[in-house]
């Protein structure tokens, strides 16, 4: 299957999104702008607009995402979570449900293979559960 230039960037742009969410929950450090213009785009400046608009989204509802986990992810409360796993559930969570900028189907895809690559062997299973019992819960209206 040939993927597209278009499809390329979107997920470059989730994947360094994930890094940036990762790399700011670690550290405590939650200055998003600072932390976008940290990041070196030199040679990705066409992926730049979306990370930032998917890093600023996700930490503009940081509350109400988090929220979205700790009510629906029974038996894991966000903090407990593997931090790689924790920044791809949020991207989704922003990606599909928020700002449903995407299917929540391909939000759920996209942030099961980012953690494939980035995660734990467990990462991709349990992101995807999460992410099921997340949407679930929403109303039919929110999915």
């Amino acid at each position: 299957m040939k993927v597209g230039r278009g499809h390329y960037k979107k997920h470059r742009a989730r994947e360094v999104a994930l890094q940036l969410l990762y790399s700011m929950d670690v550290t405590k450090k939650h200055d998003a702008e600072k932390a976008l213009n940290d990041f070196s785009f030199e040679d990705e400046i066409d992926v730049e607009t979306g990370v930032r608009a998917l890093v600023l989204g996700v930490m503009d509802h940081l509350g109400e995402i988090d929220n979205l986990i700790n009510v629906n992810v029974v038996g894991w409360r966000g903090d407990r979570m593997v931090a790689v796993d924790r920044a791809a559930i949020r991207l989704a969570v922003y990606e599909g449900l928020i700002a449903r900028v995407v299917p929540v189907p391909v939000a759920i895809s996209e942030a099961v293979e980012l953690v494939k690559v980035f995660g734990t062997d467990e990462s991709g299973r349990f992101v995807n559960g999460a992410l099921a019992r997340i949407v679930r819960a929403m109303p039919e209206d929110d999915e």
